[in-house]
């Protein structure tokens, strides 16, 4: 695109006047410059002498818009016949030395030329840290020299080398001088510099004015604003190459693109009056809007082509099922005939399978029947041969005892026992029972002798053999009748025997052991046998069995043969049967999908038709959304509509030819789903359309998004979103960078919270995407690192109005999320039905979640009904799993929309029940940002949405409860509001809560309907009719005015007429005491509320305020009006940890009193160090940081005095506060003081402190009751009794407090109160009342001109430093401590008498009881000096109402005046009424005699000249300065703010009279000043009457008077003085002057009014505030003559501001006292 767009180079004249980033409308050739540092380079040029014809080869490049014109200076032709190879040095913002090093070694290279490209940031981050450098070394190039010929690397030394040579090749010789010499030279003819410059703000403009040098040595460039062309010339170029874009639509788009960027300009500036919000687009917002549509109708494109590509898939495949089902059930007759084949021979087998089976199972049946007998047989023997196990164990241990008994028997033993001759006794016993066990078939020996058993034993192996052998189971039963003695007997026992025989006790055992084996043997024979006979009949029926199963096991096989045969005929026929089932079963499944799909197939070919329609309107979709996601981020919800409807729009449909596009279209469709909205909104995104906008611009826009989140919920929808991968950072944390680097480099997801309005230069890289490398690595400050293409970058801000440069909002999108008041509502909602109905609430959440699950989860199944049909292959049908699958999910889908059908309706019931509470909700979401806007009042009103909602959940609480929910409503409406209130007027100041109150009842009633926007705005307004004369004496011009603009309106149409016509019935509504309590007369007095507020404004300004209270007491409740104190103790309950108290300072108040003995009473105190009171200011922030540290730690307190001392430190405060504030002590408080800034661009404090704290103001009490209550409180009952004079005392004590509430009070009156304002405070009571006591104790009377001198000249008159001041507090001192009021006969105000002798309560009843209504009477001032502060009162509450009311959108075609445009004006019609100069030497050419009239003639003529001359001048000079063709000096800007403001300039001013007249009003006065100089001068004859208030020095004129008498009667002068006499006539009545002195008119009295008939002074005359005074006629007398009896000296003013305009004393006559007239405040004024 080159420089096309672009101005030429060329030379000018530097303009630094206008903010042109405001107005872009800029004159051909302004242009600002931005950073001051600029001198540093300015030396540099000059140092090197760069002459200038020379100096033209450095551009300074001023950018508008932040043009990229580094490429631009990159590809610059200079001429060089080198330039091929130009060198451009960029200079890096973070480390630029090793770039200057660079710069300088390639200037003094003769082949290339170096450009010096300070990249388009901010001049100030490149000077800063770059060209200190170069000057830190006082010369640069020396030490440049000296460093490369000392320099040890190889490299410099060669250059060195290379540098002696070209020295010697000129002739030269290698010295060091002539190297330096040609050094220079070469940089001098290679050297360029282009500086980059933004011209946003005013810090370029003023400091580049301390460096004039700038502009002797560069050529500025303005890079203007694209003009249309310029823009419409780059859309087309860059959309030449897009591919879906049709060329017969390229030239509209290019048209509607360059509309696009240009009604945003518009709407900004719009946007900047109406809301005060600043956005600005530029050239790269522009490139962005075509980068973007270029991305996103590429990727749309492609999707659309995807989603018709799935859609036409799907209905081919369900086009061609049918053919499908009639190929399968063709398939499926054929198989019918071969299943019925297959049937009949497996019928055939099943009859032979049948018969062998019959035969297998009538033997199985035997087979059965033989098993169960030999189970039971089984299971006998088994029985039986247990028992006899059982038994023979029994046996077992006899027969193992015979048997051991046995093994005790041997050879030896029984040969010894046989050897026996006679054997022991018990022995022959043992033998003889040995013998009859072996006796033979039973047969007992009857010789069983000793010697028969000898015999028996006499071969012993053999009886040996006989014993062990013996047949113990076949004992005769002889035997055992024959045994039984022997065992009867009791020493046939082993025992015994074994002591006679060891072998005859063996025998022994062994017997009975024989005999105990038998008899148990004889029990388990029979079992045996009976066994034995079991086991044969076993054995029998086990044989019986097996033949049978041999029998079964050959059958079974014949059967196995034929079953085998059998199975094989019956899968042949089951698996045709399956074929056939198969076939008929997908047969079936494909009806029922094409039936189930049916209303799909005619969606999806409707939508397949729709998306070849939106094919042809894609191009014109995706440029409004292009546009939409580009531009209006940063508006709110009505601009965004307005740009949208009335601008974009319209002109889509006007373009020829025209851009297609969908009708209705909506942007938030085309770019998202339900779907994705159901997600968001589940993650914590309010539901509301602005939110949900502002979260599509956030994830489609190509830039880095910044959010301005000043409630908070966008960085809690974000923080949700992304969960734990979501990195967090605040720029003020330590190694923020290192944390940012190691994101980018991994490709995280950063999200930078809480940023100021300037970001850290070294950012700059970062924010603007400037990768290098080929886009694989970032360059941060001075490291390079590599770039993830993964990396997102989330900037978010919680300043509410934030002012972002040009240069950030180009490399950034702007997304507004502040709170809609819609959204806040719906919110508050939730919370009010889940505090009222929490089942109700409860149950929407889920039924919100479950509707919004199932949007995600309805999309989830079409996107897979629609993929599975489209992936599924050619015969699809045949795949039973994909058609169930699908018929699956579609019944699925059919289910979920039933429920989704059924949770709506459910829904919508919920909703029903939920809307009766709606009216709370609105209400609320109504107060809140009725609360947010009051920071336009004054900046340290801030109140957070998360304060607020916790006065909102304690207002719910606190509310009637009332089972009625319409009365319930009502009563949390009125809790509500109620206590948001309270909670605000609570950090409110005195003079604000009025106009909060206002704000807030007008709000809640135009809300209601019950207020007009018509009417209130006429209210509010207030138009004036100018230059019209009242008819009416009660009413002033300007109120005759008001009245003649309503007139006008239908409303009140004839009002006028009828104030004529009842003059009468008007005049005593218009002058009763208190009218806003009266019905207006007539026919008027059905007007509204608001109406009789309109008509009263017009009449009675000055009962304004007190009109508003009675309307908002009558429309909003009384408490609303009489405030209520709120205890410190509660605030103290509503505080925590994370919400500090914050008290606003006010002079005289020390409100950490309160904390003090609050603390007390809880054990808070600094003795105990549980209470840290750190005050602020000389390096206390360390102490106050441990202070916090400790507190939170331990639970302590802490107070932080005047924290606007130490404004550096306040971030680090806020940051401090809140990470304390997490985790800390419970009983954590802190509470933090500070004043308030006298102008709003003075704030300082920071926001984050504000919103959370609890704000208390305190304010000296208001009201002489208030005053006066708290001088007594001063004093305690002790006090009263301390004197010796109690009476005395007493009395003197309630006169000084009472004259102590007066002057304090009294400054309210302004200058009439006192001339100048005035510190007094309590302690000027205590010391006089310590005086008094004193006095009255050493003095036995009462010394009353004592006390009143030293409490008038030293106590309270040591404050004062006027002497008309000082006058009025002698006066004060004179009437209030006087002897009659020991009497009782004192009146300290009218109808207030001096309290007789009480205690200390009862001078508080006293008060309460007999003072009288507040009003001016009190102080001595008549009620008039009330109306003009009243009225000015009134006049500041409705224009700042007004000034809080929502502003009106207007057209937003309309033609918006711009600030040059509106001075320059001004300026022409100052120009053109300008009179010229007079001519002195003509005006004194005139005169023979200079009298003193003349003289004072002169002097007024040359300050008139002086003036004019001024004026004119810095006119013209400023009318050049916007032409380009004058640099715009300080004082050419000042006076441009001036004329803007209407306001006189300074520089006018102080050559000027005194005035307190705006621009215009001072500009008429000084052409009627004007007009009366030149008829005085055009004879030098006195005028018949003098407009003293015409001259600039009146004192002159007035001392004329006296010196003229002087001379002609040859009288001193300093005996002379000013006798005033005041005539009845007017000034038309003089027709000559006074042959001595002279008659002046012109004055105004203030403060009282004149009786003409009696020519004295009388009180005021209600609402008549400055009564014009008959002419004067002045004359000069001795001293000795003039009158003192009956006059008032009443001092005469320039101006209203008294003070330090005072002129003269003049005395006028009254019958009353003077003091009367000094306590009323009454002077005459020049000028009103």
């Amino acid at each position: 695109m080159g420089l096309s767009m672009f101005s030429k180079e060329k030379h000018l004249k530097l303009h630094l006047g206008s903010e042109c980033s405001k107005s872009r409308n800029c004159y051909s050739r302004k242009f600002l410059l931005e950073h001051s540092r600029t001198s540093y380079i300015l030396t540099l040029l000059q140092r090197i002498n760069i002459t200038p014809h020379q100096r033209t080869s450095g551009v300074v490049r001023l950018i508008n818009r932040q043009v990229d014109v580094t490429r631009t200076y990159s590809g610059l032709n200079t001429g060089s016949p080198h330039s091929s190879a130009e060198c451009l040095f960029t200079v890096a913002v973070a480390a630029p030395h090793r770039s200057l090093d660079l710069l300088f070694t390639g200037a003094a290279e003769p082949p290339p030329q170096a450009v010096l490209s300070a990249a388009p940031v901010e001049l100030e981050h490149f000077l800063l840290p770059s060209l200190p450098y170069i000057v830190a070394n006082r010369k640069y190039l020396e030490s440049y020299s000296l460093a490369h010929s000392h320099s040890p690397s190889s490299s410099s030394v060669s250059a060195h080398k290379q540098n002696d040579i070209q020295v010697k090749s000129t002739g030269q010789q290698d010295t060091r001088d002539n190297c330096w010499r040609f050094f220079i030279d070469r940089v001098r003819k290679n050297l360029k510099m282009v500086l980059c410059f933004s011209p946003v703000g005013s810090a370029l403009r003023v400091r580049a004015r301390q460096f004039p040098a700038i502009i002797s040595c560069t050529t500025i460039d303005w890079f203007h604003e694209w003009p249309q062309e310029a823009l419409v010339s780059v859309s087309e170029t860059f959309l030449g190459s897009l591919e879906y874009l049709p060329e017969s639509l390229r030239g509209s788009v290019s048209k509607f693109m360059a509309h696009v960027h240009t009604s945003v300009n518009d709407m900004s500036r719009l946007y900047l009056t109406n809301d005060r919000r600043y956005n600005y687009t530029t050239p790269k917002t522009f490139l962005g809007f075509i980068s973007l549509y270029t991305k996103l109708l590429s990727a749309k494109h492609q999707e659309l082509q995807a989603k018709i590509e799935r859609l036409q898939n799907g209905l081919q495949k369900l086009r061609t099922t049918s053919t499908q089902v009639d190929e399968l059930k063709a398939k499926l007759a054929v198989q019918e005939v071969e299943l019925q084949k297959k049937n009949d021979e497996a019928d055939k087998l099943i009859r032979i399978v049948e018969a062998e089976t019959a035969k297998v199972s009538k033997e199985n049946e035997t087979a059965n029947d033989e098993k169960r007998k030999v189970a039971i047989i089984e299971a006998e023997v088994a029985k039986r041969r247990k028992e006899c196990e059982e038994d023979l164990v029994k046996a077992e241990p006899a027969l193992v005892a015979a048997k051991e008994a046995l093994n005790t028997l041997n050879k030896a033993n029984l040969t010894e026992l046989k050897s026996f001759g006679s054997p022991p006794s018990g022995v022959d016993r043992v033998t003889a029972a040995v013998m009859v066990l072996l006796a033979p078939n039973g047969k007992i020996p009857k010789d069983r002798s000793w010697k028969a058993a000898k015999v028996m034993m006499a071969k012993v192996d053999q009886f040996l053999d006989q014993l062990i052998n013996y047949d113990k189971e076949n004992i005769h039963p002889d035997i055992i009748k024959n045994i039984q003695p022997y065992l009867d007997d009791n020493e046939f026992n082993p025992d015994f025997i074994r002591s006679k025989s060891v072998a005859a006790a063996g025998l022994c055992s062994w017997v009975i052991n024989i005999i105990s084996y038998y008899e148990v043997y004889c029990d388990v024979e029979p079992k045996r046998r009976a066994l034995e006979d079991a086991n044969n009949e076993l054995a029998a029926a086990q044989n019986r069995l097996t033949a049978i199963i041999s029998k079964i096991k050959s059958l079974e096989e014949q059967l196995a043969r034929l079953q085998a045969e059998f199975d094989k005929a019956t899968a042949e026929k089951m698996r045709c049967e399956e074929e056939a089932n198969s076939t008929a079963h997908t047969i079936a499944l494909a009806n029922r999908l094409v039936g189930g799909l049916s209303s799909e197939k005619i969606r999806w070919a409707e939508a397949v038709a729709q998306m070849h329609i939106s094919e042809k309107t894609l191009p014109g979709d995706i440029l409004l959304v292009a546009a939409f996601i580009s531009y209006v981020g940063c508006f709110t919800k009505h601009y965004r509509r307005d740009l949208m409807d009335k601008l974009w729009l319209p002109l889509l449909q006007k373009v020829n030819p025209v851009i297609p596009i969908t009708h209705n279209l909506d942007p938030i469709k085309l770019l998202t789903d339900d779907a994705t909205i159901a997600g968001w909104n589940n993650e914590g995104l309010p539901s509301d359309r602005m939110s949900t906008e502002n979260a599509i611009i956030l994830t489609n826009s190509d830039r880095w998004p910044l959010i301005i989140d000043p409630q908070l919920q966008g960085i809690k929808w974000i923080k949700a979103r992304y969960g734990e991968q979501l990195i967090v950072v605040r720029l003020d944390q330590k190694n923020s960078i290192d944390v940012l680097e190691a994101a980018i480099t991994r490709g995280e997801t950063v999200l930078i919270e809480n940023l100021p309005e300037s970001l850290d230069p070294v950012l700059d890289p970062l924010i603007g995407k400037n990768l290098i490398k080929r886009g694989r690595a970032l360059k941060i400050g001075d490291r390079e690192i590599e770039y993830n293409d993964a990396f997102q970058l989330i900037l978010h801000t919680k300043l509410a109005n934030p002012h972002y440069k040009p240069e950030l909002q180009a490399q950034c999108t702007l997304i507004n999320f502040t709170v809609t008041r819609d959204g806040l509502e719906d919110q508050l909602l939730a919370e009010v039905v889940k505090a009222e109905r929490p089942d109700l609430e409860e149950l929407k959440y889920n039924l919100t979640k479950q509707q919004n699950d199932f949007k995600i989860q309805l999309k989830h199944l079409e996107d897979d009904l629609l993929s599975r049909l489209s992936s599924a292959g050619g015969n699809f049908l045949g795949d039973t799993a994909l058609v169930e699958n699908l018929e699956h999910t579609k019944a699925t889908a059919q289910e979920i929309q039933e429920k989704v059908a059924e949770a709506r309706n459910t829904s919508a019931q919920i909703d029903e029940a939920r809307e009766l509470y709606r009216p709370a909700a609105a209400r609320a979401s109504l107060l809140y940002f009725i609360l947010n806007d009051l920071h336009k009042i004054n900046p340290i009103y801030q109140f957070s949405l998360k304060a607020f909602r916790v006065v909102f959940q304690q207002a719910i609480e606190r509310s009637e409860a009332n089972d009625e929910v319409r009365l319930r409503v009502n009563a949390l409406i009125d809790t509500i509001t109620y206590s948001v209130f309270l909670y605000t007027t609570r950090g409110l100041f005195e003079k604000d809560k009025l106009i909060f109150a206002a704000q807030m009842t007008f709000q809640v009633l135009a809300s209601q309907g019950e207020v007009g926007a018509i009417e209130l705005d006429l209210l509010l307004r207030f138009p004036i009719q100018p230059n019209v004369v009242s008819p009416i004496e009660f009413i002033t011009n300007n109120n005759w005015g008001a009245i003649r603009s309503l007139s006008q309106v239908d409303e009140f149409r004839n009002l006028d007429r009828d104030l004529e016509n009842s003059v009468k019935r008007w005049r005593m509504y218009c002058e009763c005491e208190a009218p806003e309590k009266e019905k207006l007369p007539g026919e008027w007095k059905g007007k509204s509320d608001v109406q009789r507020l309109v008509i009263m404004r017009a009449l009675r300004p000055d009962r304004m305020t007190h009109a508003m209270q009675l309307f908002i007491e009558e429309r909003m409740g009384r408490k609303y009006v009489e405030g209520e104190n709120i205890d410190f103790s509660q605030s103290y309950e509503e505080s925590g940890p994370s919400t500090p108290i914050f008290f606003i300072l006010s002079p005289g108040v020390d409100p950490l009193k309160d904390v003090e003995r609050l603390g007390y009473s809880l054990g808070y105190t600094c003795e105990n160090r549980r209470l840290h009171n750190v005050s602020l200011g000389q390096g206390q922030e360390k102490v106050a940081e441990e202070a916090i540290q400790i507190a939170a730690r331990e639970g302590h307190w802490v107070i932080l005095q005047n924290i606007h001392l130490v404004r550096q430190w306040l971030p680090r405060l806020e940051k401090k506060l809140e990470v304390n504030a997490d985790g800390a002590h419970q009983e954590y408080r802190v509470f933090m003081s500070a004043e308030p800034a006298s102008k709003p661009e003075n704030h300082i404090l920071p926001q984050g402190i504000l919103e959370s704290a609890i704000k208390i103001t305190n304010e000296p009490p208001r009201g002489m009751q208030a005053n006066l209550h708290k001088a007594l409180n001063n004093f305690t009952q002790e006090t009263l009794e301390m004197c010796s004079k109690e009476a005395e005392f007493k009395s003197l004590l309630f006169s000084l407090c009472y004259f102590h509430a007066c002057v304090a009070e009294r400054r309210k009156f302004g200058s009439q109160g006192w001339n100048r304002p005035y510190p007094f405070n309590t302690g000027d009571l205590t010391i006089s009342v310590n005086v008094l006591f004193n006095y009255l104790e050493a003095n036995s009377k009462v010394p009353w001109e004592d006390l009143r001198y030293l409490f008038g000249e030293i106590m309270y008159g040591g404050h004062i430093t006027d002497d008309w001041d000082r006058r009025l507090c002698r006066t004060y001192l004179e009437e209030f401590l006087h002897p009659d009021q020991l009497d009782g006969e004192l009146n300290l105000a009218p109808s207030f008498p001096a309290p007789p002798n009480l205690d200390y309560s009862g001078y508080h009843s006293y008060i309460d009881t007999c003072l009288p209504q507040e009003s001016p009477h009190l102080y001595g001032l008549h009620p008039n000096a009330e109306i003009g502060f009243l009225t000015m009162t009134s006049e500041h509450l409705f224009k700042t109402v007004f000034e809080l009311q929502p502003r009106d959108m207007g057209n937003t075609s309309g033609v918006v005046i711009t600030r040059e445009d509106k001075v320059k004006q001004t300026l022409d019609e100052i120009l053109e009424k300008l009179p010229e100069e007079f001519n002195m030497a003509d005006i004194t050419g005139k005169v023979e005699e200079r009298t003193p009239y003349v003289v004072v003639a002169f002097q007024e003529c040359e300050r008139m000249n002086l003036l004019i001359r001024i004026i004119r001048t810095s006119l013209k000079e400023l009318d050049l300065g916007f032409k380009g063709e004058l640099k715009i000096t300080s004082a050419m800007e000042e006076l441009s703010g001036a004329l803007f403001l209407d306001q006189v300039p300074e520089s006018w001013a102080v050559r000027a009279y005194a005035s307190t007249l705006g621009l215009t009003s001072w500009y008429a006065d000084l052409l009627l000043r004007m007009k009366e100089l030149e008829t005085w001068v055009g004879d030098f004859q006195v005028p018949p009457s003098v407009w003293l208030a015409g001259f600039f020095n009146p004192q002159s004129f007035l001392t004329a008077i006296m010196q003229s008498t002087a001379r002609k009667c040859e009288l001193p002068l300093d005996q002379m003085c000013l006798q005033c006499d005041v005539t009845k006539k007017n000034k038309e009545d003089f027709t000559s002057p006074p042959r001595e002195g002279a008659y002046v008119h012109g004055l105004f009295l203030e403060g009282a009014s004149w009786d003409n008939d009696n020519s004295i002074l009388i009180d005021s005359r209600l609402k008549e505030l400055h009564p014009l005074m008959p002419v004067i006629f002045i004359k000069a007398i001795t001293v000795d003559k003039a009158e003192s009896r009956n006059l008032y000296e009443c001092p005469l003013y320039k101006t209203r501001e008294r003070g330090p305009h005072y002129v003269w004393t003049f005395s006028l006559k009254t019958k009353e006292k003077p003091a009367k007239w000094i306590l009323a405040g009454v002077a005459l004024l020049l000028q009103v």
